[in-house]
């Protein structure tokens, strides 16, 4: 009797395949999930820079083209936005710094609100508060520190992101080409499967920062204008919030406008009160114009997928959790859809 006949013997082929499979499979998510932040950050970042490795490619070889997109990446991108990284964060303490000096008067705020017609005692206000935001204050300060004790992890991570990264601008053809085989689907439902995902990840990923870099460069210019320090940090800021649908560039421009009146700028306050709701409003005009390209990114997809997704992934789930949630609708729909098809014909 042969080796190969007395190997099969117990297991069929198939099920023998199918398990080892699974547990591959199991040992793969296993392994991803450690990482899984950083190679889902390398993933949006190929999606973003593929475009121009395609067009690299026309001048030079793949490896080259990646490696060379990533430099250029790093000098002309990530170099810069660290620098006014660090620039906000130097004008937040400084800004910190102020308030803890009393440099506004609570006299004169509370007498701009007693004219409104409200009494308020902002020094009573402030006593009652003053435990949970000493507590807020703690707890931002020990997960800055945990931060930094998890910088090895961190570079370990970047480094990760770096090679999945240099892989995915690489071999990203050839890896989609082995995903279109292996999935168990025909070609022309994958086909609409992966343009509907091409555009929900161009809405979540291209749309959203579009909408929120708009908004922070024309309110921080806004800003200077007015003459307000710390633009840089308040722009940054803006940035953050505006990726935020139920927080937008509002969460900047009213605490920098009630800060005019305590300094006694009331018609600053006022002026920069206009401007910022003019930009807020924009956002009703902005995000369906740029984000809402596709039928699954609706808003409630936008608001569950982005607190989701950061609950679940990290920071990255600002932009996947949509993605993941929208991606979801669509696979529902196209199973609904082949689902109907015989029984139509």
């Amino acid at each position: 009797m042969s080796t190969k006949d007395s190997g099969s013997a117990w297991l069929p082929d198939s099920v023998g395949l199918t398990l080892l499979a699974v547990l591959s499979a199991a040992l793969a998510v296993l392994l991803i999930g450690t990482y899984l932040q950083y190679i889902l950050l390398a993933t949006v970042l190929a999606y973003v820079l593929s475009p121009a490795q395609r067009y690299l490619e026309q001048y030079m070889n793949s490896t080259a083209a990646s490696v060379t997109l990533i430099l250029v990446s790093v000098v002309a991108l990530f170099i810069p936005v660290a620098y006014f990284l660090v620039i906000a964060i130097q004008q937040g303490l400084d800004i910190l710094s102020r308030l803890q000096e009393s440099e506004f008067s609570i006299d004169v705020t509370e007498e701009w609100i007693e004219a409104t017609g409200y009494v308020v005692d902002l020094d009573a206000l402030y006593t009652t508060y003053q435990e949970p935001i000493e507590m807020g204050l703690q707890r931002l300060g020990t997960e800055v520190l945990g931060f930094l004790s998890g910088l090895p992890g961190v570079i370990i991570g970047i480094t990760v992101t770096i090679f999945v990264l240099f892989v995915l601008l690489r071999d990203g053809e050839q890896f989609m080409s082995w995903l279109q085989s292996v999935l168990p689907i025909d070609d022309p439902v994958q086909q609409d499967l992966f343009t509907k995902l091409d555009r929900l990840m161009w809405a979540s990923v291209v749309g959203n920062v579009a909408v929120a870099a708009i908004q922070a460069v024309v309110l921080g210019i806004g800003l200077a204008v007015i003459g307000i320090p710390s633009v840089v940090f308040l722009t940054v800021t803006t940035f953050v919030f505006a990726l935020f649908p139920l927080i937008g560039a509002f969460g900047v421009w009213v605490p920098v406008s009630v800060y005019l009146v305590a300094v006694g700028r009331p018609t600053s306050a006022a002026i920069l009160f206009v401007f910022g709701s003019l930009v807020s409003v924009s956002d009703l005009y902005l995000r369906p114009m740029i984000i809402n390209r596709t039928e699954a990114l609706d808003v409630a997809t936008i608001v569950v997928g982005i607190f989701g997704g950061i609950v679940l992934f990290g920071g990255i789930g600002l932009f996947v959790g949509p993605v993941v949630l929208g991606g979801t609708k669509v696979v529902l729909n196209l199973y609904v859809q082949e689902r109907a098809e015989p029984a139509g014909s």
